[in-house]
C-alpha cells in the first residue's frame, strides 16, 4: 500500500530548535544572576509560561 507524502505547513521541532538557539546565543556569557533576571523578564512580558519554570 502506497503512502502520500505530506508537505509541512508546520515544523515544530525546527522551530523548537530556532528558538533554542535564539535563547542560547542571548544568554550564553550570562552569569546565573543575569540569567535569572533575563527569566524573570520574560516571564513577566508573557514570554515564557511561569508553570514551566516550577
Amino acid at each position: 500500500m502506497a503512502t502520500k507524502k505530506k508537505s509541512k505547513v508546520f515544523d515544530a521541532v525546527k522551530m523548537m530548535r530556532e528558538i533554542r538557539d535564539k535563547i542560547s546565543a542571548e544568554t550564553q556569557n550570562m552569569s546565573l544572576e543575569e540569567l535569572k533576571i533575563y527569566i524573570n523578564s520574560r516571564v513577566q512580558k508573557g514570554e515564557l509560561n511561569h508553570s514551566a519554570l516550577k
